[in-house]
């Protein structure tokens, strides 16, 4: 037999991993491969990673309850039984427009009215266990990408509320000598006849802007740009209520754009805040047709609901809010139970502020406290998804300056770093400059202002695919190929090797789906691992830490799973095992040593070449040789044959002492009965050490291999 002896006397193997008893290669048959591979096991050009510093998870704000449900000593133990020892805190406030009161404890600047802008507390009675998030009552977006419950004060119908955007944008507060033009603009459903708008301008308001229009129905189409209707430019605003007649010829509309240039700096009665005077405020906004009596005819959807108003979405929010704008849907783990869980195992925690719906000041007050309480942090990242909420690159990078020269001071030797981008690879929103790279102009706007190296450390996620149905195995194949397309373009785009790059979240996909919970989301979760890091990853960071249910978001096709560890049970506690949790403990336990450098060794195929194959070989801190096999393959065994290069360049067979440990179909598999998905078995993998003479290893189909040998 051929795993992982070549001969047939060892019976307890071959009933151990269901293999056939075959002693010779031309025997294998058809529907299995020879695969012929050399490692240079001397070479010493390789990237280097030490696992407790490069392999973590993350944990994330929830609904009303989350932390109590998560946070047990039962799912903490669950979790850190899977040996990813870096830690996270991702920010779910962000991605729900809210403001993060991480401390319960703190001041408003009304403090007469509780409202305005928040400063927690940076001290504390008694320990943080839960905190919230506060929606913005001056919002101008329909949606966003949390709980999505809100709705956009533009086109809610009602005039006293309205949306103002962000003064942190403001030159007042930037000094960046760089114009910040803030904008807003409505999608139609379907393209409309435009030749009017009506803007209720707020305090303040804008004194020259632009009304403009996308030239395609297409977000992204080649050589589109806006266009500035005929009669839409307007210097000397004075605010008020205005119907501006902007062409005499209406155009069709699908995207329809007001670029705010210069700001009125004035404030309503009584506001004494420099914040109240910056920035742009509407409070409602139409567009139609001039009718035949001189009216506007509205095309506009007014709504105070996310699905009855024409969709809109602005550039930046205020985070002004108020005591009455709590959302009990939106919490947050308290600092001090995350930091006091265990889950850090004793390792610095990735520190996250608020950016785009936050102030400065707050997140100075959240970096003193945790200095306070002598919490170990080494990173904070600032923001999250910003190019995912389509926001501007070059302010994200302006904000992210001011931040970052507020919170040195407090913490010089703290690396500070982001953007937490959704995407790597994202483009720009209705954007004409041909280079629609997002991540190339917020490199590019820190470049031109001398400070890259103000980057610390560059972080995004990786979801390679939003279609989860169909052919599952070829798109475990399809994410090698994203994988070095994005770390290439990453190094073209400024962020050079002097800059860590860190996953902050990955998984297969940001829709949930039966493939997280079956065999490939294992495949994929090795093969991310292994190629970063052996591309010069830092970091990266598993999102789905804590145990869950099987849902489905997107597609019907997708089936239900979900990212986590583990099934949750109904009290939301960690339950049977998944993929994700047997691949941690087979990379952390088998794969490599729990702690000291590894280092990255060539690995060349010589014969039988086969995409579905990914082999990752380290050299160990013991000196033993470490290797990472992959089989994705749907239907086809992979027979490997294993030689050891020297530096003369001579190859030898690998013999003496070699444990294997497997997972794959035998030990896991996935009952799809919609809600009440399940495994139907969940084992761990099975392991078995001897001495060889020569390094064979049979894969069987969707199938994983850790590899220990002198």
């Amino acid at each position: 037999m051929r795993f992982p002896f070549r001969i047939c006397r060892r019976r307890l193997l071959s009933v151990l991993f269901g293999l056939a008893c075959l002693d010779q290669a031309p025997l294998l048959g058809k529907d299995v491969l020879p695969v012929s591979l050399v490692v240079h096991t001397e070479d010493t050009s390789g990237r280097r990673f030490d696992p407790t510093e490069a392999l973590g998870a993350g944990i994330d704000g929830g609904i009303g309850g989350a932390a109590d449900r998560l946070l047990t000593r039962h799912n903490v133990a669950a979790m850190r039984s899977a040996r990813l020892t870096r830690l996270t805190y991702r920010l779910r406030t962000e991605l729900g427009i809210e403001n993060w009161h991480w401390n319960p404890e703190g001041q408003w600047s009304d403090p007469a009215h509780q409202q305005g802008y928040w400063t927690s507390s940076d001290r504390a009675k008694k320990p943080i266990r839960v905190s919230w998030g506060y929606k913005l009552p001056r919002r101008g977006d329909t949606i966003d990408n949390a709980n999505d419950s809100d709705y956009s004060r533009l086109t809610d119908g009602d005039e006293t509320s309205f949306w103002k955007s962000n003064p942190y944008l403001d030159a007042a507060f930037l000094k960046d000598g760089r114009p910040h033009q803030q904008w807003l603009l409505l999608r139609f459903d379907n393209p409309a006849d435009i030749d009017a708008v009506r803007i209720a301008w707020g305090t303040p308001y804008a004194t020259a802007y632009k009304v403009q229009y996308w030239s395609s129905d297409n977000d992204y189409g080649p050589g589109a740009h806006w266009i500035t209707f005929d009669h839409g430019a307007l210097t000397g605003g004075s605010g008020g209520d205005v119907v501006l007649k902007l062409a005499e010829r209406p155009a069709s509309v699908k995207y329809l754009r007001v670029l705010l240039e210069q700001g009125s700096h004035t404030a309503p009665p009584g506001a004494k805040d420099w914040r109240d005077r910056a920035g742009f405020a509407v409070r409602e906004i139409s567009a139609g047709r001039i009718g035949p009596d001189g009216m506007l005819v509205d095309l506009v959807r007014h709504a105070a609901d996310k699905t009855g108003q024409t969709f809109a979405h602005v550039s930046s929010t205020d985070p002004w809010h108020r005591a009455i704008d709590r959302d009990p849907r939106l919490e947050q783990p308290g600092l001090d139970r995350v930091f006091h869980s265990g889950l850090g195992n004793g390792r610095p925690i990735m520190l996250p502020v608020g950016v785009l719906y936050d102030t400065p000041e707050n997140a100075a007050a959240a970096l003193r406290y945790v200095r306070r309480r002598r919490y170990p942090v080494t990173q904070v990242e600032l923001g999250e998804e910003p190019d995912g909420q389509f926001g501007n690159p070059d302010d994200y990078a302006a904000l992210y300056l001011a931040w970052v020269d507020r919170l040195r001071p407090i913490a010089p030797a703290i690396r500070f770093g982001g953007p937490s981008s959704q995407s790597a690879l994202s483009e720009t929103w209705l954007n004409s400059d041909p280079d629609r790279s997002w991540n190339h102009h917020f490199i590019r706007a820190l470049q031109e202002r001398g400070r890259l190296s103000d980057l610390q450390f560059y972080s995004f996620e990786f979801y390679p695919f939003d279609d989860i149905c169909h052919d599952i195995p070829a798109k475990l194949i399809e994410e090698d190929r994203l994988m070095d397309r994005l770390m290439a373009r990453l190094t073209a785009e400024g962020v050079g090797p002097e800059i860590p790059r860190i996953i902050t979240e990955y998984g297969f996909s940001a829709y949930s789906g039966r493939a997280m919970a079956e065999m490939p989301s294992a495949l994929l979760m090795a093969n991310i691992l292994g190629q970063f890091l052996s591309e010069g990853g830092s970091t990266a960071y598993l999102f789905g830490y804590g145990p869950n249910v099987p849902v489905n978001q997107n597609m019907p096709c997708a089936g239900y799973g979900n990212m986590a560890l583990h099934m949750a049970d109904r009290d939301g506690q960690a339950a049977t095992p998944l993929p994700s949790y047997h691949t941690a403990r087979l990379l952390t336990g088998d794969w490599l040593m729990p702690k000291g450098m590894h280092q990255f060794l060539p690995v060349e195929i010589t014969g039988g070449a086969d995409p579905a194959v990914r082999i990752f070989a380290v050299r160990r801190p013991d000196g033993q040789l470490g290797l990472l096999a992959i089989n994705r393959s749907p239907d086809r065994t992979i027979d490997l044959h294993i030689m050891a290069r020297n530096a003369k360049g001579e190859a030898r067979p690998i013999t003496g002492r070699v444990n294997v440990s497997l997972f794959g179909p035998d030990q896991y598999a996935w009952i799809d009965q919609g809600p009440l998905s399940r495994p139907a078995r969940s084992a761990p993998p099975v392991s078995m050490s001897s001495h060889m003479r020569n390094l064979d290893i049979v894969l069987k189909p969707l199938t994983l291999a850790a590899v220990i040998a002198p």
